[in-house]
């Protein structure tokens, strides 16, 4: 029995689900939508969220989903760079941004549903649709549904085109090949769902890997429960209530969760669960360790990027055996560690990874081949990540090549501070990175967001430090701030951090 997706009060059957978009996407054919085309998708998890998605595949067009965070600016340039017909965009998000739509684009409008106004504090009256604008719900109903529609067992992502790179430089949107009939079959193996999973989708469906796991979940006919807002609590409360059995968590999440009171954490029943699949920051081992602890040894690390797929995983008998690690290639995968230069470097020596799965198709970066390029040595792909192998061919990440501080010609990586700091009481997030410095080139800051109950001094910070850290590793400055720069998935705009300190000096690095 194929499930039914879920969001607050509202319950929306996959057969209404491929109805509606069937439906949808006959009114984007009349829109002037065609194979190829983009449909850009500025929406919070949301029934429409997949009904344009599907809507889009059913015509052979790329749904091309926005970070609504995204400043006016941010969302008509990635608007014009995919060249998308029209965009379907919840109504208190088109009362922000839809000056800012290009035009030639028709916004499809969306009424931001109770759940969502009440997650964001959102206006009732601020979340309509205009007088004149197109309202979604309404107006797919004046269509039949598209001829030859697709079930769910033909889903796949490959007509997502996802952008990246936006929290540190221009947006690249990855616009996926065709695939071959083995390369179809091979695609979700990985990560395999039945329509028994029943699934808590906690993080934006603008990122890759909640949208890729709810994908794969619509296609096995899995049970869909939507977060309209990650909130620690709620995530426990939600386990309970639904019995979910997978549920996609990054280590942000876990911080947060493994934060609350004892009383909080203990209060729910979270035995249904099969699955905690992470990923998309390393996971900072005492961390990891703790959510073994709490919910068992069904965590399942996994590391691969947007353009590559899954590339390894590892499940937590692996993880206690290698602590630390991402995991092992999966089959079909192929990982070398290279250095500048493209020479593979031995075990244990750090370098950039470099990778591919050949159940992955080809891509290209939509109007940006020479970037495409570059990341690309031998047949194999970099997401700009720094690792090694150990003797057993599991890796381990470093940093991000970009976050990278270079400090008087020595490397050094913020993440491996950032995971000692998180594990201070009084360190409720944290983010480091790499600011100018006349002696060294690069010196290193830190930004505290501290708990509830009071932060912890400067002096004590780096005293805590100069225990678990080598001097030079020690952030010379620290400051603290109630509230960090971030995405509803936890991710950190560390460029909204580190930009103040680089405008005044012309360089960047």
């Amino acid at each position: 029995m194929i499930g039914d997706i879920l969001s607050g009060a509202r319950r929306l059957s996959q057969q209404q689900l491929y109805e509606r978009a069937a439906r949808a996407a006959q009114g984007l054919k009349e829109l002037g939508v065609q194979a190829g085309d983009a449909v850009g998708i500025a929406l919070r998890n949301d029934f429409p969220f997949l009904e344009a998605t599907i809507a889009a595949q059913n015509i052979g067009a790329y749904a091309v989903p926005f970070n609504w965070h995204s400043t006016g600016e941010e969302l008509g340039g990635i608007l014009r760079d995919s060249g998308a017909k029209a965009v379907v965009i919840h109504g208190d998000l088109h009362r922000r941004l839809g000056s800012a739509l290009p035009e030639g684009t028709v916004p499809l409008v969306v009424p931001t549903p109770p759940e969502i106004r009440e997650a964001y504090g959102l206006a009732e009256a601020d979340c309509g649709v205009p007088p004149g604008a197109l309202d979604w719900p309404r107006w797919l109903e004046n269509f039949e549904p598209v001829a030859q529609a697709l079930t769910h067992s033909e889903l796949t992502y490959l007509h997502i085109m996802m952008y990246t790179g936006g929290t540190t430089g221009r947006p690249k949107g990855i616009r996926r090949l065709p695939i071959t009939a083995e390369q179809e079959q091979g695609l979700f193996r990985n990560l395999p769902m039945t329509s028994e999973t029943v699934q808590l989708i906690t993080g934006p469906l603008y990122h890759n890997a909640p949208n890729l796991n709810c994908m794969n979940g619509l296609r096995a006919g899995a049970t869909l429960v939507l977060m309209p807002r990650f909130d620690a609590e709620a995530v426990l409360r939600m386990i309970e209530e639904h019995r979910a059995t997978f549920v996609h968590l990054v280590p942000t999440m876990f911080v947060r969760m493994l934060k609350l009171p004892e009383a909080a954490r203990r209060r729910y029943d979270l035995s249904s669960l099969q699955t905690v699949l992470h990923g998309a920051a390393p996971c900072p081992p005492d961390m990891k360790r703790a959510m073994i602890e709490w919910v068992g040894p069904i965590l399942v690390e996994y590391y691969g990027g947007t353009e590559t797929g899954v590339i390894t995983l590892c499940n937590s008998e692996e993880w206690l055996a290698h602590p630390g690690t991402v995991g092992h290639p999966v089959e079909n995968a192929v990982l070398k560690i290279l250095d500048d230069a493209g020479r593979e470097l031995p075990v244990g020596e750090a370098g950039e990874v470099f990778m591919w799965n050949s159940t992955q198709p080809g891509f290209t970066y939509h109007g940006m081949e020479d970037e495409r390029r570059e990341v690309e040595r031998e047949g194999l792909v970099t997401c700009g990540d720094i690792g090694y192998l150990d003797e057993d061919g599991y890796l381990y990440l470093c940093d991000r090549k970009k976050d990278m501080v270079i400090s008087g010609g020595v490397n050094i990586y913020p993440s491996e501070i950032e995971a000692a700091l998180i594990g201070m009481d009084g360190v409720k997030d944290c983010a480091v990175f790499g600011i100018p410095d006349e002696d060294f080139g690069e010196a290193l800051a830190a930004v505290i967001q501290p708990d509830d109950g009071g932060a912890p001094t400067a002096e004590a910070i780096r005293a805590y430090l100069k225990e678990k850290l080598a001097a030079f590793k020690i952030p010379k400055i620290i400051e603290f701030q109630a509230d960090l720069p971030r995405e509803d998935s936890g991710k950190i705009f560390k460029r909204k951090l580190r930009d103040p300190y680089w405008e005044a000096t012309g360089r960047s690095i």
